[in-house]
């Protein structure tokens, strides 16, 4: 039996390594190619002719909707999309027949997903879905201008532009906007999936910065960096985490 060509597009290094792994236990499915970014997505869908694509939505520069636009839905495989959009989008593909993984999953799910992939392979009728949801969603703003957190009792209006940096613990993030912090329950994919990927860039698998805010860029041991901002905070930059940063910074 002829075997199912996939590739992985995902800007978190860990997302693309369980995606490599759970495939490997998936004897008909063999993966051609992986990427982190969405510029390259697209050469490699139209180089590689792939059967089905694991396709993270949100990526800096070119988000996994943008590569289905650049490419043509009707030259895109079949698509699983694997994501942390907020519940608005995930009624969107479930409309549209479209399946997702919602960041992080785990095996059982991800199973379910390939097995409803198969039947996306050769449906004519994939093209036209992929179609109406890009184009639904792009009738809404995907990013989030303001955030209501919550200080001291009280609910505060924050621009997002005004946020600096954000760290997580767990499922808590701290915010840091200038001189003031707030803490809010969310995960940090969660928040960066409202923010515009264009200012806000993950550094760290803990840390979320905006680009606006850095000063400099200081080289450390092992192939690490750190980062200065305006204010003094000085931020470490992981090496998996380098080139989406200077991607970014290159483009300002």
């Amino acid at each position: 039996m002829e075997k199912i060509r996939a590739l992985i597009v995902d800007d978190e290094a860990l997302a693309r390594k369980r995606l490599r792994q759970f495939l490997a236990e998936v004897p008909d499915v063999e993966v051609v190619g992986e990427c982190e970014d969405g510029r390259r997505a697209v050469s490699l869908i139209r180089s590689a002719a792939p059967d089905l694509l694991f396709l993270d939505v949100q990526m800096p520069l070119l988000d996994g909707f943008g590569v289905i636009r650049e490419v043509g839905a009707g030259s895109v495989p079949a698509v699983v999309f694997v994501t942390a959009f907020d519940q608005f989008a995930l009624r969107a593909f479930e409309a549209h027949a479209l399946d997702y993984l919602l960041k992080p999953f785990g095996r059982e799910r991800f199973m379910q997903a390939v097995v409803r992939a198969r039947r996306q392979i050769g449906d004519a009728n994939v093209r036209a879905r992929l179609d109406a949801l890009v184009g639904g969603l792009s009738e809404r703003p995907r990013h989030a201008a303001r955030l209501a957190v919550k200080a001291r009792g009280r609910t505060v209006i924050l621009s997002t532009d005004e946020i600096d940096w954000v760290g997580a613990a767990d499922n808590y993030l701290e915010l840091h906007a200038g001189s003031a912090s707030y803490v809010v329950r969310e995960t940090l994919g969660q928040l960066q999936s409202k923010l515009d990927p264009r200012k806000f860039v993950r550094i760290h698998r803990s840390t979320l910065v905006n680009v606006e805010r850095i000063k400099e860029l200081h080289p450390m041991f092992a192939g690490d960096q750190v980062v200065v901002l305006h204010d003094g905070t000085k931020l470490q930059v992981s090496r998996t985490n380098r080139q989406r940063l200077s991607a970014l910074l290159d483009e300002l």
